[in-house]
């Protein structure tokens, strides 16, 4: 059986060469990478996650401070690449404003004004901060950054949807790349806006073409779509040395998610999700609400470029979280979701990977 047992070697060899015990990683979920879940999927033995996009640098600071605390296990801190400053359309943003305003409170004029946290800045508080590893989505950093990294011993994991991307990422000075399937819940990594809606690739058609595009320079990491130990085994067997799970993870107590998106999450089939732009500009992956299918029909005005359209739904979607209203929540999730579950998320990345071993073993 030399396929499973080259799988079960790459595992092993992956998860010493970043001191775990588990080839498992916490996708870095922007706005749902509380310390809690990081540091429970650490001491399950894999690899938390941060997805810092939303985060200034002392608040990236401080989670790191809070994970450290809590455990010797190690975890990764994600940032964006940041895109070109979008163009804006104010007549065409008062469409949007006047759409989002059935879906809850007025928008103003104003609200599309939206200035990012400073990247440098960012980029600053992560390489102070000094975990084992960086990654990034939306591209590759920018080369006086990857030196830096070099510099401290930080490894680089780059998120790809494509086998280009992957090489890019590999040229640039990626040590893993971790292939992102169209079926993973929240945005789309694509090195490019507007390719993310045409350049959807399955998983399990991305994985073994991106192995056989840069496997032999840097590791690859699976993830979407993947939530239970068959995915894991499918993953390993297809050339990854890891697996990272985002949309599985998030029905677990230390996630602290929403409950009416947590519960959304337990009861959504495959085919009740869809891709969107609607919630922030960039596409991404949702339980397909109410509001969901209302904003891709094509009644519908289209969304603003990304952040503007995060800032102009931002008064619906905070409306929404507070009303426990589903249908008017930012509820990303993969395609999946059903399988997540409830458990404590270090009995969860363990269990995972005890039976991806059995079915790998054919036990």
């Amino acid at each position: 059986m030399p396929n499973v047992l080259s799988a079960l070697a790459r595992a092993r060899a992956f998860c010493d060469g970043f001191a775990l015990r588990v080839p498992i990683l916490m996708a870095p979920m922007a706005g749902a990478c509380p310390a809690s879940l990081a540091i429970a999927v650490a001491n399950g033995g894999g690899l938390g996650g941060c997805g810092a996009l939303l985060m200034k640098p002392d608040a990236i600071r401080a989670w790191a401070s809070d994970v450290r605390a809590q455990t010797n296990g190690a975890f990764q801190i994600n940032l964006w690449i940041p895109d070109p400053a979008p163009k804006r359309d104010i007549e065409h943003e008062a469409r949007v404003r006047e759409f989002l305003g059935q879906w809850g409170p007025p928008v103003v004029a104003e609200a599309g004004d939206v200035t990012p946290i400073d990247f440098a800045a960012q980029c600053e508080a992560m390489l102070d901060v000094g975990p084992v590893i960086v990654s990034s989505i939306m591209g590759v950093y920018p080369a006086d950054v990857v030196a830096r990294m070099k510099e401290k011993g930080i490894r680089w994991l780059a998120n790809v949807t494509t086998v280009a991307e992957a090489r890019e990422a590999v040229a640039a000075g990626a040590d893993v790349i971790v292939a992102q399937g169209m079926e993973a819940g929240g945005h789309r990594g694509s090195f490019d806006a507007e390719r993310a809606d045409t350049a959807l690739v399955g998983l399990f058609a991305l994985l073994p073409a991106v192995v056989d595009a840069v496997g032999d320079r840097a590791p690859v990491v699976a993830t979407g779509g993947i939530a239970d130990a068959r995915g894991i085994a499918a993953a390993l067997l297809l050339g990854a040395s890891a697996v990272q799970i985002g949309t599985g993870l998030l029905r677990t107590p230390e996630a602290k998610l929403a409950q009416a998106w947590a519960d959304a999450i337990g009861n959504a089939q495959p085919e009740d999700t869809a891709p969107t732009r609607a919630f922030s500009g960039r596409l991404g992956r949702s339980i397909a609400t109410a509001y969901v299918k209302a904003a891709n029909g094509s009644g519908a005005p289209k969304p603003a470029p990304y952040p503007v359209q995060r800032a102009l739904s931002q008064a619906m979607r905070d409306a929404g979280t507070k009303a426990g209203d589903i249908d008017r929540m930012q509820v990303w999730a993969g395609q999946a979701a059903r399988l997540a579950t409830t458990e404590p998320a270090a009995d969860l990345v363990r269990r995972l990977w005890s039976e991806a071993q059995a079915i790998l073993a054919g036990r």
